[in-house]
């Protein structure tokens, strides 16, 4: 059992592109309330400006201000059944395949659930919203670097410090769609990616932001975000494998998590629509 729950947990930590960007907290409640940061420059309140304090004056007074909201726990989980004949005598390690297959399914769902609440479900109503002008698959027009820089923008102008603490999230088309552009447009003077995708998506820096990509993010969206300080997951149970044996017959394997995700602060994080065609 402990082998069984070892694969899967380090299958599972390299595949995380959405919950390594977010906090991670336990949980013991079935129902979490949270504080959702307004953010928005403190100005003085009362006689006195912040510049200029008389001696002897009081200071003025302000407060940060955050909105209640609430959240209930999501079960995560997939099971199947291997064969006996299957475990003994295939010449596929078919409990380590499954294993990995069921594990990815529920990494998958994890992380879908995080990009949609980090992302307003793709509706942006708190979140900041970039529209590119042109799709970046597009024949013409496009200009992803515009609309990235923008996205950028828009985080700054909220007082967040997002370039070189950032991520760029693509889907694997909008990540060669931008590839592709930047090749014919600017030829040899493009940033340096790697040549293949490594753990929790990272495949390089772009504009001071490291670049993540994601089969979870949507088609037709890709966002900016600044890790850790955009949301938080919290956890009532980390992924966990229960493997039972049914003697002679089979091998039962259930896998599942159980948690929640929060934006916390949703205008570190800038949603870019109208990115394919």
């Amino acid at each position: 059992a402990e082998n069984v729950s070892s694969v899967v947990t380090g299958f599972a930590l390299r595949s995380y592109v959405f919950k390594d960007l977010v906090q991670v907290q336990s949980s013991s409640a079935w129902k979490e309330s949270y504080f959702q940061e307004t953010a928005a420059d403190l100005t003085a309140q009362g006689i006195n400006s912040v510049q200029g304090i008389p001696r002897l004056a009081e200071f003025p007074e302000n407060h940060v201000t955050f909105t209640e909201q609430s959240s209930r726990h999501l079960k995560h989980g997939l099971r199947d059944f291997i064969s006996i004949e299957d475990v003994m005598t295939n010449d596929i390690n078919v409990m380590r395949e499954t294993l990995m297959r069921i594990s990815r399914a529920v990494v998958k769902s994890v992380d879908t659930n995080i990009w949609n609440t980090l992302t307003e479900n793709q509706s942006a109503t708190n979140i900041n919203a970039v529209t590119s002008t042109a799709a970046w698959d597009a024949g013409s027009g496009q200009d992803p670097i515009e609309d990235i820089a923008e996205a950028i923008q828009l985080i700054e102008e909220n007082d967040y410090e997002v370039v070189g603490k950032g991520v760029l999230v693509l889907s694997p088309k909008d990540f060669k769609s931008l590839l592709v552009w930047l090749i014919s447009t600017k030829g040899a003077n493009i940033p340096q990616f790697s040549s293949e995708k490594l753990s929790n998506g990272r495949v390089g820096e772009f504009l001071g932001l490291q670049v993540r990509v994601s089969n979870n993010v949507t088609a037709d969206y890709a966002a900016v975000m600044i890790p850790k300080r955009c949301g938080v997951w919290k956890s009532a149970a980390s992924l966990r494998t229960v493997t039972t044996e049914h003697p002679g017959i089979s091998w039962e394997i259930l896998t599942y998590e159980i948690g929640t995700c929060q934006l916390t602060n949703p205008k570190t994080v800038s949603l870019i629509s109208n990115t394919q065609a």
